[in-house]
């Protein structure tokens, strides 16, 4: 018997539309657009791309965290994520030496919850185990500080 294909593909469309401004395109939902601060090249009428990848870890941390604690049958009521990363703009200038992706990502996750602090630091070794997104940003060499918090 023939096993199932795990892979799935991922794609999303760019069309630059002046400026440093890029309108995106994800399968059937609504278009939306990147840009910059004025102070890096844009004209500030839409998130950065980094501030996107910030975003993507609130996302795929509000995907892991359901899914990771129903195979835990652990119990939570409400969960809130802040996502800071640090960037030093000399390497999207070009200096040599200075990379151009996040330098340091803080991440804070408050869960409301009657769990113990075991069972929370369970879930969460578990959760970065598997969070893409945050993987990524490890593999890349980003120091990622997390810090779950019960509420």
């Amino acid at each position: 018997m023939a096993q199932a294909s795990t892979l799935f593909k991922v794609s999303a469309k760019g069309k630059w539309e002046s400026g440093v401004k890029t309108n995106i395109s994800i399968r059937n939902f609504p278009n939306f657009s990147m840009d910059e601060p004025v102070e890096l090249g844009g004209i500030d009428t839409a998130p950065t791309p980094l501030e996107y990848v910030a975003a993507a870890l609130n996302g795929c941390n509000g995907v892991m965290i359901p899914l990771v604690a129903n195979e835990l049958d652990f119990t939570f009521s409400g969960i809130d994520f802040e996502t800071t990363g640090i960037i030093d703009t000399r390497g999207l200038m070009g200096e040599e030496g200075v990379t151009t992706h996040f330098q340091k990502v803080r991440f804070h996750v408050n869960i409301q919850t009657e769990e113990s602090e075991e069972r929370i630091e369970k879930l969460k070794n578990e959760v970065e185990r598997r969070c893409p997104v945050l993987n990524l940003l490890l593999d890349a060499g980003v120091k990622v500080d997390t810090e779950w918090k019960k509420i």
